[in-house]
């Protein structure tokens, strides 16, 4: 094995996780396969010849340990990331190698920024979490349409998706969010995170073609919020979804993702729309790709080439905006993301 171009992958055998070990191969990396359960580990490496196994636990700390044992990096995509993000980002630290994680729960992102700050910037480890479609793309859109400018009022990122078919992983992780915040809502709002009980709002969002004017719930409140304002002094973070995609995401008969290509993506089809406003003037940028689930393998991955390669503005735990340059990240996105301003 080569050593700089091993990268462990924690969850692998998750929906999501398999487009990663994917993305990993096709981009020259080697994936080493990790996640609780070996029989699962064991049937997918078989779809690739040479794939180390490496099965572990995260109330098993030696066993994180071995797993990360001579990896050059560290993906986490195992939720729920309440659950698995602290003890796979210690270990990380203790192995002296980058931890990049795809986690969209809130809680479990605010918690990473909180806790692990100090320690990173000590060991000198780089820490991204929520480099995925949510939270990741987001901050990377917001922060290049922002440019030269070093402050922002708002913030508003609307998500227009034709359809949301939830992974087992995605109901898991909702379910665990939803009881850590006691069922209350959250906004970003006056520079702080705001918990509270007020009922859905909806409102038409003029998409770009070929999506145009949809109905969306205002503050549906993704890990946007958490990650932008890490980095940016934007006092208020709107999030917003396509109201077709949330009842998807809220009906317990949606059915899960089904592929429809040789890559494994699904029919869903989506734009990040962002606008950031100052004063009187507004900047927009949109990102348009296929499959919320898919786009996060190329994002991962590019962040972690980018990590080990010195490609970074910082150290320590960082947003995708932060670390990264944003507009030269998002371009090399393409074909899998297409990005209009």
């Amino acid at each position: 094995m080569e050593t700089a171009k091993a990268v462990v992958v924690y969850g692998a055998t998750g929906h999501t996780g398999r487009f990663i070990v994917a993305e990993l191969i096709e981009r020259g990396f080697v994936p080493i396969l990790s996640g609780r359960d070996a029989f699962r580990l064991e049937v997918l490496a078989k779809e690739w010849d040479g794939v180390e196994v490496r099965p572990a636990t995260v109330d098993d700390p030696a066993s994180l340990d071995r797993a990360l044992e001579g990896a050059a990096a560290v993906i986490n995509g195992a939720g729920p990331f309440a659950v698995t993000a602290g003890p796979v980002v210690e270990a990380a630290m203790r192995a002296g190698i980058p931890y990049v994680d795809v986690a969209a729960e809130l809680e479990a992102n605010a918690t990473m920024f909180a806790d692990y700050a100090e320690a990173a910037r000590t060991a000198g480890v780089a820490v991204v979490p929520a480099m995925a479609f949510y939270g990741g793309l987001g901050d990377l859109l917001v922060t290049a349409a922002m440019g030269d400018w070093t402050s922002a009022d708002e913030a508003h990122i609307a998500y227009g998706l034709t359809s949301w078919h939830p992974t087992p992983g995605t109901r898991t992780a909702g379910r665990v969010s939803h009881e850590r915040r006691a069922g209350r809502r959250v906004r970003f709002r006056d520079g702080e995170l705001q918990y509270h009980d007020d009922k859905p709002v909806q409102q038409d969002w003029d998409f770009p073609e070929p999506l145009g004017r949809r109905a969306v719930i205002a503050e549906f409140t993704m890990a946007d919020v958490i990650t932008v304002p890490s980095h940016l002094p934007v006092p208020e973070v709107r999030t917003y979804m396509t109201v077709e995609a949330a009842k998807d995401l809220a009906s317990e008969d949606t059915p899960e993702p089904v592929a429809v290509d040789n890559q494994g993506r699904s029919d869903q089809t989506f734009a990040v729309d962002v606008v950031v406003r100052a004063g009187d003037v507004e900047r927009r940028i949109t990102a348009h790709g296929q499959d919320i689930y898919a786009i996060t393998a190329p994002l991962v991955v590019e962040a972690v080439a980018r990590i080990l390669t010195g490609r970074t503005h910082a150290t320590g735990v960082a947003s995708a905006g932060k670390i990264f340059d944003a507009e030269d990240f998002l371009r090399s996105l393409s074909p899998a993301l297409t990005i209009t301003s």
